[in-house]
């Protein structure tokens, strides 16, 4: 059996450089053109393969590597939020490697949202213990980290199934954002790659999160498909999630995470396929297994978390509605919000979260708002996501922002419209108190 082998005669290429399993001898190799060699003796295949697959990872490590020495040298407070899938055990483990979970140059932090696998938590503490560093966990707001009855009663037990919106809102985003911002992250480590699909196909190493002030995001494997990053485990024996030898190719909240195929047929078990590993290793297949059955109120399939859809790393620099600096006024306790519905006067309450950027969005339209009716009636805001239960009891409030007309009795009127324009709010305001 004959074999072509067609080397660019361009090129001198040095033994250093050829493959061993082009090499026919000890004999330098000076020049290759096209030559006809048998096979058996010259050409190794599958040595060849592993070879170049060895040489690609060896690439990728270094350049991982250097973007995330560049994540912890160059910035401060470099904070890698761990969902703890294969992409990110790898970041673990090179981020351990380097030495920087140990001096504290980059801190973990994950996000509970109380709905996970209850292996994840579980393998939390395997990573902790053989990397020797401690997460800083998140959860929703006002909630004792793993009180999930605390919670439910709080949020109710079915948000996700009434609001899923609501539900990445409180549960992932508010969260995520609270922690970098606890954490003053300024640059973000993350795991998130192009071979996982559309909505990711052009990230690069780094990039500037939409954050004023400019917060850096790391992406350390943005290059690596799926078959590196289980590559890598294999070779340095990194721990990895346990579901993964159950069939899942990824690991999100249990309640829309499935299998792959989901008779659990493939599965990675220490270093071994078994089943079609194609079915979890072609391009966008990652996380085909996440999401199960949700959608959007567009109607569309829900594809991300809500953590890393555009905006989602905002933290918030300044509170909104400053007191005094504009028509607006500031509600700053639970007193002050019940001595407006005692008053015995017509009022609007606006009430919003710092971080939110639907509240953000509608700043500048209640303030002129205010101006435009601040002879008829006074219009407050009162920040409401550190005062929930107050809020949900008082000002019609399970979302920001939530805008009430106080009527003399004391009753709060909610606006239901997502039109938040002056022109609408004083509509409403007449209607309600005509």
């Amino acid at each position: 059996m004959k074999v072509i082998v067609a080397l660019s005669s361009l090129f001198s290429v040095s033994l250093a450089f050829v493959p061993t399993a082009f090499r026919r001898s000890n004999t330098p190799v000076k020049k290759l053109s096209m030559v006809s060699v048998e096979a058996d003796t010259v050409f190794d295949q599958e040595q060849y393969i592993a070879e170049s697959k060895e040489m690609r990872l060896k690439h990728l490590e270094e350049q991982a590597m250097f973007a995330l020495k560049i994540a912890c040298e160059n910035y401060g407070n470099a904070v890698f939020p761990n969902a703890m899938i294969a992409g990110d055990v790898v970041i673990t483990d090179l981020l351990a490697r380097m030495g920087y979970l140990k001096d504290g140059k980059a801190k973990i932090m994950v996000v509970d949202t109380f709905h996970l696998f209850p292996e994840t938590m579980e393998f939390l503490k395997i990573l902790e213990d053989k990397y020797e560093f401690k997460a800083e966990i998140f959860c929703a707001d006002g909630i004792p980290i793993g009180d999930k009855a605390a919670f439910d009663k709080r949020y109710g037990a079915d948000l996700w199934k009434e609001d899923i919106d609501e539900y990445d809102r409180v549960c992932k985003v508010e969260p995520f954002q609270r922690g970098l911002k606890t954490l003053k992250t300024d640059c973000m480590i993350n795991g998130r790659t192009r071979w996982q699909g559309a909505e990711r196909a052009w990230i690069n190493l780094f990039e500037n999160a939409p954050i004023g002030g400019g917060l850096a995001k790391c992406n350390p494997i943005a290059y690596w498909t799926l078959e590196d990053t289980f590559d890598y485990i294999t070779k340095y024996k990194v721990p990895y999630h346990p579901l993964h030898e159950k069939g899942y190719p990824s690991i999100g909240d249990a309640k829309d995470t499935i299998a792959v195929p989901d008779d659990g047929s493939v599965r990675y078990v220490n270093g071994e396929w078994f089943g079609d590993k194609t079915i979890w290793l072609d391009y966008g297949k990652e996380r085909i297994g996440r999401f199960v059955g949700l959608t959007k109120k567009d109607g569309s399939a829900k594809t991300e978390c809500g953590i890393h859809v555009d905006g989602a790393e905002r933290t918030w620099e300044r509170d909104l509605w400053e007191e005094g600096s504009g028509a607006v006024k500031k509600l700053n306790s639970e007193d002050e919000a019940a001595a407006i519905l005692k008053s015995g006067k017509p009022a609007i309450v606006t009430v919003y979260a710092p971080w939110c950027p639907y509240s953000q969005a509608m700043e500048d339209s209640m303030e002129e708002f205010a101006k435009q009716v601040g002879d008829q009636i006074d219009v407050y805001s009162f920040r409401g996501d550190d005062k929930r239960e107050y809020v949900m009891e008082n000002l019609n409030t399970n979302s920001f922002p939530t805008i009430n007309v106080i009527k003399p009795d004391g009753t709060a009127v909610k606006y239901e419209s997502e039109v938040r324009t002056p022109e609408a709010f004083t509509k409403f305001m007449e209607e309600t108190l005509a």
